[in-house]
Order: structure tokens, then sequence, then C-alpha cells
């Protein structure tokens, strides 16, 4: 069996993902005609045809899009089988390359970069901040090799390790705080009041599921970009909101005049690695889990 270009498969991919020849030879630093002659080499090969070409325009065929699947997958464990060998196959040498979202990120990244060092100083960390869909997707993409998320999330094609809950805490201003009722009921608190994230941030499902937001018309059509906008909405006495634990233990709320109450129920959520299925690197992808575990509120891993 004569087996196909790796660099070819690499040049599908990339014109999949550009869906442009011009800037898919950028990418890879070549021609576009050297790219697109790799393209009709890998149909030969195939003996099918991948596009479906039409003067300066092509879409991608059935097949074509099974093939650039499928060469995700094998480009991104040729990768790592070449990084492998060159760490004379040390698991805990190499780049990594991982993605946190926003609600995460900036109140774990100090403690998890000390940890690094401590534990894993050998491991060069690449972090990317984005939110969980683009995340997903760089992952899928091969950009990233492992991800920290909030859970549940449904993250087809990929593993999933919870490494600890984050409790979620309801924030009011002092003043609002003290005519709460006792024991605290959410379904009292008035119309448009509280203040949730964007839509895009998964937080946001998070919290209205774990904090049993049932009544919609209790949240404010006012969402904000990130954690820190929702202090300053409470320390407005506009309303309230919910933030994480993980979030308090790094003093978001300090110099403010905001209070914490523990949300109804023992609402939380997971917070988790995602990773690929099938990566050869799964043996330190759960060492950096048992190295992160202790930074959360309730770790899941001892």
């Amino acid at each position: 069996m004569k087996w196909p270009n790796l660099k070819h498969l690499h040049y599908l991919v990339t014109l999949y993902q550009e869906q442009h020849f011009h800037r898919a030879a950028h990418r890879c630093n070549v021609s576009q005609s050297t790219l697109s002659t790799a393209i009709q080499n890998l149909e030969e090969h195939f003996g099918s045809q991948l596009l479906e070409r039409e003067h300066k325009t092509f879409v991608f065929t059935s097949l074509g899009l099974e093939i650039v699947e499928r060469s995700k997958v094998l480009l991104q464990e040729a990768g790592e089988l070449v990084e492998f060998a060159q760490n004379a196959g040390n698991w805990e040498k190499g780049k990594l390359k991982l993605g946190v979202i926003p609600t995460i990120a900036p109140f774990l990244f100090e403690g998890m970069i000390g940890s690094f060092n401590a534990f894993l100083p050998d491991i060069a960390l690449e972090l990317q901040e984005d939110t969980t869909q683009n995340l997903l997707q760089q992952l899928s993409d091969g950009k990233l090799d492992l991800l920290i998320l909030a859970l549940p999330m449904e993250t087809p094609g990929c593993k999933q390790m919870v490494i600890g809950h984050d409790p979620f805490h309801l924030i009011a201003h002092e003043a609002l705080a003290s005519s709460l009722p006792d024991p605290f009921d959410i379904s009292a608190l008035p119309d448009k009041s509280i203040f949730l994230l964007q839509q895009e941030h998964c937080m946001t499902g998070h919290a209205v599921s774990a904090c049993n937001l049932q009544h919609r018309e209790q949240v404010s059509s006012l969402a904000a970009s990130s954690l820190y906008t929702l202090v300053q909405l409470a320390n407005s006495k506009l309303g309230y909101t919910f933030l994480p634990e993980l979030a308090l233990n790094q003093n978001i709320i300090k110099n403010t005049e905001l209070v914490s109450l523990p949300a109804e129920d023992q609402a939380f959520r997971e917070i988790g690695l995602v990773w690929r299925s099938g990566t050869t690197r799964m043996r330190l992808f759960r060492r950096v889990g048992e190295i992160l575990a202790p930074l959360l509120p309730i770790p899941a891993l001892k």
C-alpha cells in the first residue's frame, strides 16, 4: 500500500480551515501553485475528487470533508509521535498548548504556573484564553493540546476528567443584602435584578442551572462581558449576581461594598480537563489534573 503524503494532508486541512487557496498557501509557507498541486496529487492518490472547483471558487466534497476530519487525527498523532521521539520518550518533557476559559484563567494562572514550575519543570507551557466554543474548535484543529473548562459540557470526540468543584455564591451590595429574606430564596428577588454574563460564556448556563434560576424574568437584559463587570454592576446597587468561589478566593470583590452569600442547595460548577480521544499524552494530562486539583475550592482528585 502506498501511503499518502503527510505534508499534503496538512495542506488539505489548512485549506479547509482557511477556505481560500492564497491564505492557506501563506499559512503553509508555500506557493499557491504548490498547494494546488498537492491537493491534486491527493485526489490522484485516493482516486476520488476532494474538491468541486468552479472558476475561482471551490467546495469540499463529502469525501473531502471526511478525509479532512481523519487527516486532523492522523496529523495530531504524527505530531505527538515526533515530539515523543524528540524527548526520548520522556512524557514529562515537551510543549503543552493549554486553553482556559475567561471565568477560570485569571484566577488560576498564577497558581498553575507555579505548580508547573514545581512539578513539571521540563514542560514548556503555552497558554491561550478564549471562550469554550473557540477553545474546542482549536482543540479539534490541533492548535491546542488540552483545555480547562467548566463542566458539564458536551465535548464530542474528546475525553473529560473532572478535577474539582467550584461553588457559586450570591453577590450583593451590603445595603441590599440586609433586606434579603432568611432563609434566602432566589425566587424572592425582583424582576430584572440578576446580572449574568453574555451567552457565549458557559458560566451563564451553569449558573442558571446550578442556582435554580427558573424565573427568567428575574435576569437583567444587561449582560456582562466578564466577572469583573459583574462585580461593578452589583457594587452599583443595581442588583445581584453569582460568582464562583475560585474568583472570590482571588479577592475579586476586595475594595468593594459587596458581600458573598452561599447559593441555594450548595450550587456549584465542575472544573475539568478536556483532551482529544486517542491522544498518546494521557499520562501527562492526568498528571496535570493531579497538580491542578489542589488549586480548586473543592478538589476532586487527591
